[in-house]
Parts: structure tokens; sequence; C-alpha cells
């Protein structure tokens, strides 16, 4: 069993930042890659960024390519999620990923981008 808490979601205006932060109940991230996802009113959820485990590879969708950056420290068993010049776009419910026996999935977090 793997618990995520996902924080750090908010109102912000365009261009601002916010991080976004995943915690993991046991030390998942030192041996499994977990994933950012977020998903917008009556739209599909969608993978925004993924990290290998031990935090080797990262991989981002082609829409925060270059804005956000997803890192994880393994001592705290913590993912996060860096997101910066933040579009209306990217107003959405934010959600953390892993995948141990099964997928596991955080509550999800709100950040609200104002135009």
């Amino acid at each position: 069993q793997v618990q995520l808490v996902e924080s750090g979601g908010g109102l912000v205006q365009a261009g601002g930042s916010l991080r976004l932060s995943c915690a993991a109940s046991r030390s998942i991230f030192s041996t499994n890659a977990m994933g950012w996802y977020r998903q917008a009113p009556g739209k599909q959820r969608e993978l925004v960024a993924i990290i290998t485990s031990g935090g080797g590879s990262t991989g981002y969708a082609d829409s925060v390519k270059g804005r956000f950056t997803i890192s994880g420290d393994s001592a705290k068993n913590t993912v996060y999620l860096q997101m910066t010049s933040l579009k209306p776009e990217d107003t959405a419910r934010y959600y953390c990923h892993v995948r141990y026996s099964r997928d596991y999935w955080g509550q999800g977090t709100q950040v609200t981008v104002s135009s």
C-alpha cells in the first residue's frame, strides 16, 4: 500500500509560479518512477511530467516543456513539480501517480491560473 498526498496548489496570476509536492507514505521514489498528471473539467487526465526512480531521467508533455520541472527527494519520499510561466490553460487538478503492483493516485491539488 502506498499513500500519496499532494500539496502546493492554489490561485495564481498568469506568468506566476507554484511548486507542487507529493509526499509518499513509504520509500517509493528510490525504486519506482513517479509522475504528475492533470485533469481539467471536461477533459481527460493527461501526463504532465515523469521522473524515473531516483531521478535519473525526466520527461515532459510538450505543453509544459521549458516551464515545468519535476524533481524528487528520496530521503523525504517526496516528488516536486516546479511550475513557472503559468498560463490559464494550465488550470486543472494535478495528481501524483506511482505504479507499485498497481496504480496509486493522490487526491489531487487544484491549480487555477487567472488571466
